[in-house]
């Protein structure tokens, strides 16, 4: 068929809908196979929409960290540059531009050093960028190792239990070793010293993580930094450091600017953040950043002939929209570092109000309270027997709050918690109007007289 010859798919459709439009019985979704004939674009519509309506509601949703609302504007041009492929740099290179602006305003918050050419890319999410990192450091560290004549063949990887799955999915991928410091009693995230006692000549990297995906905390990037170079001193091991700022990279810059985390700690060579998470982009985009070109070894760099012109890639996927990252920019553009301030502390301060409220109704207590990301963990005081955090979790869902209870990892598996994310658009009135559904349902589990029945056992959950 020659090209003139060719039918639009939308007067295709048109066609061959004509007769099901008219039978409004016949209009039904495909589930397993595609249907001989379509349907209009707007029956389709209708019938989609109308099964979507079975979601939660997005601004209700207190369990993710993704972004769920953004400004008219960034809607509008994100539909306006659907079409857009980010790996395309020769057809789009103004979209090009736009993420080499990105990256050189991440690096600058994030306080590249003077002097040095900061490296970095987009990615679809912060998963993707935490591949990109670790891959870079197990390279790394086997220039190093192969430099002094030593086997290659048993690298790790030192991180805390509490870290996102992702951390755990690079290491069977890319065959690293995973050194998953377990939690102990209080302290629900890796520490300095528990740090250094996993590290031995074939760590490839510790990697710390700026803001718990379990209850919120930061794990303390300078204390564990500064024991490595104690480490380095009474052993030279030069042991580097990536971290995972998924959350707290786009709110440590805005809310606790004098902590220092990022670049300014010598040893951090790689850090990663979520666009789409308090980068306040709609899914997906992720940002990862190298702060120097030489932590990030060349030959993990290709150098692509594609449509025409060469370009060097290094990401674990293709084809992507080139929509996000250039909402990212309308982001930062539109609101200025001011401007994500004010955000940002807005979320905290909402967030620090919930814990505290929660904290006054009685039988809760806080394991986090919001204070570091705009996130926290509470859980059920000792001697209540009636109900669980689960039973609360259920019952908050009655009215819409997407609330998620689980159990933390090894070791403290006996901790179970409901956890609070709050992010752009929770505001003061939403959060009285959780409080007073809780203080309602918890009245309700406080008057039981006997347990109620165990559904069976609940996974830990792993957002």
């Amino acid at each position: 068929m020659a090209l003139s010859d060719q039918v639009d798919p939308q007067e295709a459709a048109r066609r061959s809908s004509r007769g099901a439009a008219e039978e409004p019985g016949r209009r039904r979704l495909p589930i397993g196979s595609l249907p001989q004939e379509g349907m209009s674009g707007e029956d389709a519509y209708e019938l989609i929409a109308t099964e979507l309506l079975l979601d939660g509601n997005a601004r209700l949703n207190l369990a993710t960290f993704v972004t769920t609302w953004m400004p008219p504007h960034a809607a509008r041009l994100m539909a306006d540059t659907a079409d857009k492929n980010m790996i395309d740099k020769d057809e789009y290179p103004q979209t090009a531009e736009l993420e080499a602006r990105c990256v050189s305003i991440i690096s600058d918050l994030w306080n590249s050093p003077d002097g040095e050419t900061p490296t970095g890319c987009s990615t679809t999410g912060s998963s993707e960028a935490v591949m990109l990192g670790a891959l870079a450091l197990k390279w790394k560290w086997r220039e190093k190792m192969r430099a002094a004549g030593k086997p290659t063949d048993r690298p790790n990887l030192v991180t805390g239990s509490n870290v996102q799955v992702c951390w755990e999915k690079f290491c069977r991928y890319w065959d690293v070793e995973p050194r998953l410091v377990p939690v102990e009693g209080d302290t629900l995230h890796l520490t300095a010293e528990r740090a250094v006692a996993h590290c031995d000549e074939n760590t490839i990297g510790v990697a710390a993580v700026l803001g718990s995906t379990f209850d919120g905390s930061y794990e303390p990037v300078r204390e564990i930094a500064a024991a490595l170079d104690d480490l380095q001193a009474r052993t030279g091991l030069d042991i580097p450091m990536h971290v995972d700022g998924a959350s707290g990279g786009f709110v440590a810059p805005f809310v606790q600017p004098d902590l220092e985390w990022d670049f300014r700690v010598p040893r951090v060579k790689s850090i990663n953040a979520s666009g789409h998470k308090y980068g306040l982009v709609y899914p997906g985009v992720g940002w990862v950043i190298w702060r120097d070109a030489e932590s990030l070894p060349r030959d993990l760099i290709f150098d692509v002939n594609y449509l025409g012109g060469h370009m060097p890639t290094f990401a674990l996927n293709f084809s992507r929209p080139g929509s996000e990252v250039i909402a990212q920019y309308f982001m930062f553009a539109s609101l200025g570092h001011d401007g994500y301030r004010q955000v940002q502390q807005q979320s905290s301060d909402v967030a620090q109000y919930l814990a505290a409220e929660i904290e006054k109704i009685g039988p809760y207590r806080l394991v986090t309270r919001g204070d570091e990301l705009p996130v926290f963990a509470f859980t059920l005081k000792a001697g209540i027997t009636n109900y669980t955090v689960f039973d609360v979790s259920d019952k908050l869902r009655e009215r819409g709050w997407l609330v998620p209870a689980y159990t933390f990892p090894e070791n403290r598996q006996d901790l179970s918690v409901l956890r609070i994310v709050v992010r752009a658009g929770m505001s003061h009135d939403m959060a009285d109007l959780l409080l007073a559904d809780l203080r309602d349902r918890t009245e309700f589990f406080e008057s039981l007289e006997a347990p109620l029945p165990r559904p069976a056992e609940t996974q830990a959950f792993s957002h």
